[in-house]
């Protein structure tokens, strides 16, 4: 039986009930920030909503205070589990880099077997036209795509991320293009939500001073929870409103965390900013995109009809440059997440086919070489020994005019044959 996308996803993500909900892989977190939340609640519920219920003999106001704590507490808890259980914007992996970019330089040869071929070359950046502005793309060789724009890869989640704003580890998933909405909804509503509280609980002190309690002190020691809410609510805003304010920037000027720490020093324009009011509606008045990954689906194996293509088999003068001319160079990945290490990226080599000048001869012989395609490690070519002595070594070299090359398919690879005929 086929597998299904999400029991193949070679991403670090997590997922639940058949691929229906998908985490990241620091997903524990969420334990620890639902506890910041309920945790409070439940202790402003029993300790001071429970005492405010008759403080307002109007309507029985008082019970609205506890039916506003607990309504607000599940709205944030509902946005948090939006945010992070759903698809934040992957991009899917590409089985294979793409064919067409690869162009065959004649001026630059490699040696491969012995024999001189023209070398390839791929380009590791492209521009693209956003607003009427060129803007740069990267190829990601982890997902062997070029990134769309504002895309970046997640070195947490190893995927490359749609209008890609950060990771952040208290929700246990990427923000992305599809969850960003529900992200700023859940701090700011959480903003509130301890304001809210804060708020009572000073009340509940207020209405205790005006009792039998008459200064602040003698209030507080009665109600300790009340100050110990006013306390935590005090700090944790500072964090939460802190960050809907710095959002809110960010959307009105439309841009993402990642851009702001990394770009903000280069002074370059902003191809994205629409003005303030049009940002404000792209966030929250356009409709989400369909997610990219239908993780449910049956993975459809590829038929190895025809080779991958095949990467540079020389060295990029760039890469030389940067990088001391290292074979095993390593290929700065810009887009990971800011201050974590660079990849690791080992080029991935595959021969196409060989050509060689025919020469006369009346003897015939056969090479066949074996392209040997293994999807984890790389692509690597296995090529028969010549040998040495001086007559086998013209056998092997004799053209092939009166012969044709036959490409047929092997198991996990290609191979291709010439065979002469007498």
């Amino acid at each position: 039986m086929a597998k299904r996308v999400y029991e193949v996803w070679k991403g670090n993500n997590k997922f639940f009930l058949g691929g229906r909900l998908l985490f990241g892989p620091d997903a524990r977190s969420l334990i620890v920030t639902l506890s910041l939340i309920v945790v409070p609640v439940v202790i402003f519920c029993v300790f001071v909503a429970r005492h405010l219920l008759h403080k307002f003999s109007a309507y029985n106001a008082g019970y609205a205070v506890l039916i506003v704590a607990i309504v607000f507490t599940l709205y944030v808890l509902v946005l948090l589990l939006i945010t992070a259980a759903q698809d934040p914007g992957f991009v899917p992996r590409a089985l294979h880099p793409p064919e067409e970019e690869f162009s065959y330089d004649p001026s630059v040869t490699g040696d491969i077997g012995g024999r001189r071929t023209p070398s390839l070359q791929f380009p590791r950046t492209k521009e693209v036209i956003v607003n009427g502005l060129p803007v740069r793309i990267k190829y990601c060789d982890t997902c062997m795509v070029y990134r769309p724009p504002r895309c970046s890869h997640c070195s947490v989640c190893n995927n490359c991320v749609e209008r890609f704003d950060h990771h952040c580890p208290w929700v246990g998933q990427c923000i992305g293009q599809r969850n960003y909405r529900y992200f700023f909804m859940f701090v700011s509503s959480l903003a509130f939500l301890c304001i809210y509280v804060f708020a009572m609980s000073a009340l509940y002190i207020k209405f205790l001073m005006d009792g039998d309690y008459p200064t602040v002190w003698k209030a507080m020691k009665h109600s300790p929870p009340s100050v110990i809410l006013m306390i935590y609510c005090f700090i944790c805003l500072w964090f939460v409103g802190g960050l809907t304010c710095f959002h809110l920037y960010l959307i009105g000027t439309n841009q993402t965390t990642y851009e702001n720490f990394r770009y903000r020093a280069d002074n370059r324009p902003n191809v994205y900013d629409r003005g303030f009011l049009a940002n404000f509606i792209e966030v929250f008045c356009t409709k989400i995109k369909p997610s990219r990954n239908k993780f449910r689906s049956h993975v459809q194996e590829e038929s190895f009809t025809r080779p991958q293509a095949p990467p540079r088999l020389h060295h990029d003068p760039i890469e030389e440059d940067n990088f001391g001319g290292d074979r095993r160079a390593k290929v700065e990945d810009d887009d990971l997440e800011i201050g974590d290490d660079l990849l690791k990226i080992s080029m991935r080599r595959d021969y196409e086919g060989f050509d060689e000048e025919t020469q006369r001869g009346h003897s015939s012989n056969s090479l066949q070489t074996v392209v040997t395609l293994e999807e984890d490690t790389g692509l690597s070519a296995s090529v028969p020994q010549f040998p040495e002595n001086g007559s086998d070594g013209q056998n092997m070299s004799r053209g092939r005019r009166g012969g044709s090359w036959e490409i047929s398919p092997l198991e996990g690879g290609v191979s291709m044959r010439n065979e002469s005929h007498n």
